[in-house]
Parts: C-alpha cells; structure tokens; sequence
C-alpha cells in the first residue's frame, strides 16, 4: 500500500510538472506577422524586373503616348532570366506587368495599350505566361508589379477606372499560378480632364485574396509589406517590423519617409520593411548605363543594409532590349553571390560554450525550446528566451581560443513578436581583464547583421534591452574578407564644355548658392526660372538635370524647357513635362529632344517640385551635343 502511494504521488507530481508546462508558454508581444509575412520574410532576397516600352525609349517614366510597335524584344529569354536568378541566389522575381505608360506585358482583354499591339511574335506573345512558367521551371517564386495609374487607358480619372483595374488585377492574378507577392506603386498621376483617380484600395485588395489568399501585398502601408523610404538600398538602422497605418495610404497619404524607414515601436500592425533598389542609376534598361553596374563592393553595402537591417532586398535587374540580361549585370551578380557565401562561410561560434542570465522552462518536450544552445543550430524555429520577466538578459559566447571576427549575425523569433528594443556587444580584453563595448544597437526583428573593425578575442558579450523577455533564434560570428570601397564613375563623354556658361537667372548667384556637407548646389525661388548663356551657339539633341541626391526633397518634378537664339524670343520645347521618378530616386535624370536644336539660350521653368515647396534645387544642368 505504501509503494502504490509513493507511485501515485511521483505521478501526481510529474503530472504537475507536465500541466505546469503546458500552462507556461511564451506569451505572443505586441503585432505579430501571420504565417505567409513569415516565409515571405525568410526569402530575403529576390529580383525585381523593370521591362517594357520604356527599355526601348530610354525613359523612366513612359507617357502613354508611346507607339506600341516600340516594344519589340528580339531576343526574349525568360528561362535566362529565371536562370540567372536562381544561380545569382535569389528566390523569386517580380515584374512590371503594367508600368506607369498602361502598357500591359500580357494580351490583356481590359486595355488595347498590350503586347497584342506589339510586333512581338506577331501580337501572339505574352511575358507573363513565359516568366511564369519559367519561374516554376527553376523553382523561383513569381510575383508582379502592376501600377493603379495608368496614362494611356482613357477610363482613367474617371469613377469607372477603378472597377476596370480590378479586373485587370482579377485577370492576371488568376492566369498564372501562384502570385507570391503583389506589388502596388502609389503613383497617381493626372488622368482624365486633369483628374487624379481615387483609389479604391480596399477593393484592390480584396481582388488581391480572392484570387491569391496567401499572397504578401506590397505598397507604403502595406498590408503584407511596406516600402522603406528610398530607392537607395538603405533600411533604417532602428526598423521595426510594426506600424500605425490606420488613416494613411499609399502614395501621397503615406506616413513620412523617415517613418517609413524606421518604422515604429508599438505599431498597431506587422508590415516589415521591404529595400528595393535597382543594380544600375535607373529602374529600365538603357545602354548608357551598361558601364554604370553597381560595384560589389556597393552591393555588398546594400545587403548590410537591407537584409542586414531586418528588411527584405529586391534587387531590380532590369533585361536589355533582346529580352536578356545583360551580361555585365549577370556577372556582376555571381561576383555578389561569391562576396557573400565568403562572408558567411564559416561562423566562428558554432563550437562555443555559453552562459546565459537565465533559461526559461518551458516544453513538455524531452529537450528544452529555450535552451541557450539553440541559438547555434541551423534551424529557426528553435530559439533561446530568458525567465519570463527578464528585460535585460545577456548571452555570454565563449569561442574557446582567441578569434578575429568583423562581423555579427543575430536573429529573433518573430513568430512570438518583435521584442528587442536595444543591445550592446563586448568583447573580453585578456591583457585588460575587462570587458571593452564593441557595438551599441537598436532593433534585431529577423535579421540584424553588424559590421565593424576586426576584434581579436575569446568572449564577447550580448546584453539586451528588450519590450518582452526576448526570443533570439540565431547568434553567429564571422570574419568576412574586407573589400574596397572604390566605386567606378563615368562622367558622360558627348556633355558640351560648360566653362563658357554665364547664369543669367537668378541675377543673385551667391545667394542661390548651398553648401551642404561638402555638396554645392543651387536654392532658387521656384517664381525664378533657370536661364543660361552657353556662350555661343550649339546644336544639340537633348539636355540633363541633376537633382540633390535626397529623397522627397525640393528636386524639380515638372517643368518647362525653352531655347532662344538671342535670349529674348524663346521657344518651348518641353511642354509640362516630369523628371521621372525624381521624388524618390534623385538620379541624374537627361532628356532626349525629338530632334536636334540649335540655340545659345537656354530656360528651365519650373512647375511643381517633389515636396510642393516654393524653392527649387539644382546640383547640375548638362547640354549634349
């Protein structure tokens, strides 16, 4: 009788332990990502495709206006896209179905602005079909761009255009397989009778789900995943996966920039951060940038970055006017892909002994989920989490012989919430016998990579300041080879000399004059046109301006350009015309004329800047022969 009353109460007790546990399981903070946000997440690296009449006109911004015979690839390839992805480490494509110009990259029933127009495999062809076939074929996940601004379709403006567009939406998105991610530009230009179309996003988005419920939507706010800010490749050094998006929209109802590039501690919904930025200046292909590829030294900034940074990189590549990649591009991203398993080749704390502040107990499992040592496996779904009410826990890594390392990879379980508010790195000085402070950040959320000098140590030291006891999946260590910084510049060589160039408007040069971090640039009141003297008389075939390389500053957006013989008669020759996408990649952005002009005089009047505000900036104005 005794030893069947010491059996049930060692029952009763492990049965205690086991309820106990079950009852104790890490609490969910804050937002939190629902499963697709998650696995979309973990793709963190996937290329974007510009394509279509704008590669065959050299222009960012397409009117509408163009001829569709212009768009006549003669080599298309999309297997050697889809190829050159999956071998550059990427895991999905997005393409531009429907730019900004309306033309539409399939035979779409609801437009007449297609390729069916095209010359293109005599009307018969369709890009959508063969990318997404493609995509399937090398295992790459497919996803599209289409714009709601559309220049060429005559609905636009209009109260019709909206339900029009959603059938367009309806259209491609249940033609082709399974859509990844669905990418909405908040462009919304001018339409019919000079109205700009309202959105109706909720029905966009709805049409979005019917057909592909598990796809991650893309705009400033959102739902799926937000914009960061730039076009510049850089995610804010704090980014929080969390936003307030309740009364904002995309586009020009989006919250600030610098909002957007942080997002927000406490932020009413999970819409992480999504970087894109193109491998060349502009978005479309043009064979005056073939030898402006970004450098891997630059690319290699980018990923630090952008996926570096808790944010996902859509690295655009846009293909030339056969229809391929370029082959200084495609090379260009094997060299990027070599830089980078080099980089993580070999982490240095995969053998470590670890101390931690605490371990919380809590699984029924015959192993512990919260064990320290999770942190240095290979899965992500196994993480270490201190007791439940510890905010500042630490990690203590032990490297069991003295090491060099530059870099720091760190990962939290985001599943449970975005927890980390702040760490701090040391290392452990063996002549000093002290801890020396290394790094001092700010957010982790799904990725946080740290760059710095090399540090030769056995021990380093990770404390956490954290909004909930944190749940940290990932902690690595590696020595990445150091690689230059030169970035290869080409200045254009058919630019008229300036050295003759007399600025007769504004009259007041040194008060227009900014100097702004080492960076010289005019401020002039946006009433004040731009006139120059070029000394003599050119012919010339098409002008360039350069924008302040800032965001959302005061870049001129619209503008008139004028030509005159003898600087009081003068000739219009750009009528209201926009510098492309000039608001958020302030690039050198150079126009072509439709035919060769000859003047002495020349007049930039502007319009409309990029911030709507009274003064207007100017960092460089180029004549070319």
């Amino acid at each position: 009788m005794k030893t069947n009353l010491k059996f049930i109460l060692l029952l009763f007790f492990v049965v205690s332990l086991f309820s106990l546990a079950q009852n104790n399981p890490i609490k969910p903070y804050g937002a939190l990502p629902t499963k697709d946000q998650v696995e979309w997440q973990q793709l963190e690296y996937y290329m974007f495709i510009h394509f279509g009449p704008n590669t065959f006109t050299n222009v960012e911004w397409g009117d509408g206006k163009e001829n569709p015979k212009v768009f006549n690839p003669s080599d298309l390839d999309c297997r050697q896209w889809a190829a050159t992805a999956k071998a550059a480490g990427m895991k999905g494509i997005i393409i531009t179905a429907k730019h900004h110009d309306g033309f539409c990259l399939w035979p779409s029933k609801y437009s007449t602005h297609t390729v069916r127009e095209s010359p293109w495999k005599d009307g018969k062809g369709d890009v959508l079909r063969e990318l997404s076939d493609a995509c399937r074929e090398y295992d790459l996940k497919f996803g599209v761009y289409l714009s709601p601004w559309d220049q060429n379709h005559p609905a636009y403006g209009t109260p019709q255009y909206n339900e029009i567009f959603s059938n367009t939406l309806d259209e491609v998105l249940s033609s082709y397989g399974e859509v990844f991610e669905q990418w909405f530009d908040g462009a919304n230009g001018e339409g019919h009778e000079g109205k700009k179309q309202v959105y109706d996003w909720d029905m966009f988005h709805k049409t979005v789900y019917r057909n592909q419920p598990h796809a991650v939507i893309f705009s400033d706010i959102g739902p799926g995943c937000r914009w960061m800010g730039n076009e510049r490749g850089v995610a804010g050094k704090t980014n929080w996966s969390t936003l307030n998006i309740t009364g904002f929209g995309p586009g020009r109802d989006a919250p600030a920039s610098e909002i957007l590039n942080t997002g927000q501690q406490g932020g009413e919904a999970w819409v992480p951060a999504e970087t894109d930025v193109s491998i060349r200046p502009g978005w479309f292909y043009s064979p005056d940038t073939d030898d402006k590829v970004k450098s891997v030294e630059k690319l290699m900034d980018i990923y630090y970055t952008s996926v570096g940074r808790n944010s996902n990189l859509l690295l655009n590549v846009p293909p030339d006017r056969r229809g391929r990649i370029h082959a200084t591009d495609s090379v260009r991203l094997m060299e990027f892909r070599r830089a980078r398993e080099e980089a993580f080749a070999d982490n240095l704390a995969i053998k470590a002994s670890l101390k931690v502040s605490s371990t919380r107990k809590d699984t029924t499992t015959t192993w512990n989920k919260s064990e320290a040592y999770n942190i240095l496996d290979d899965s992500y779904n196994t993480y270490w989490t201190p007791n439940e009410n510890e905010l500042n826990p630490s990690i203590e890594i032990d490297l069991k012989k003295i090491q060099t390392f530059n870099r720091l990879l760190l990962q939290e379980y985001i599943p449970l919430g975005q927890r980390v508010k702040s760490f701090t790195v040391k290392y452990w000085d063996a002549k000093k016998k002290t801890w020396v402070n290394l790094a001092e950040e700010t957010t982790i959320g799904y990725k946080r990579i740290l760059r710095f000098p090399s540090v030769a140590t056995q021990k380093l030291k990770i404390e956490f300041n954290t909004l909930a006891c944190p749940v940290i999946s990932t902690v690595a260590v590696y020595d990445a080879p150091e690689l230059s910084v030169a970035e290869k510049v080409v200045d254009d060589k058919d630019r008229i000399d300036v050295k003759n160039w007399k600025l007769l408007s504004p009259q007041s040069l040194e008060s227009s004059i900014v100097n702004e971090n080492d960076n010289r640039y005019l401020k002039i009141d946006k009433a004040t046109s731009l006139i120059v003297d070029l000394g003599k008389a050119f012919k010339f075939s098409g002008f360039s301006y350069t924008p302040v390389a800032k965001e959302q500053s005061s870049n001129i957006l619209k503008y008139n350009f004028y030509i005159s013989t003898d600087g009081t008669k003068w000739i219009k020759i750009k009528d209201n015309q926009i510098f492309n996408n000039v608001a958020n990649n302030p690039i050198k952005q150079r126009v072509k004329l439709t035919e060769n002009v000859e003047a002495r005089y020349i007049k930039l009047e502007v319009l409309e800047t990029a911030d709507f505000g009274n003064h207007y900036f100017v960092a460089g104005l180029d004549i070319y022969k």
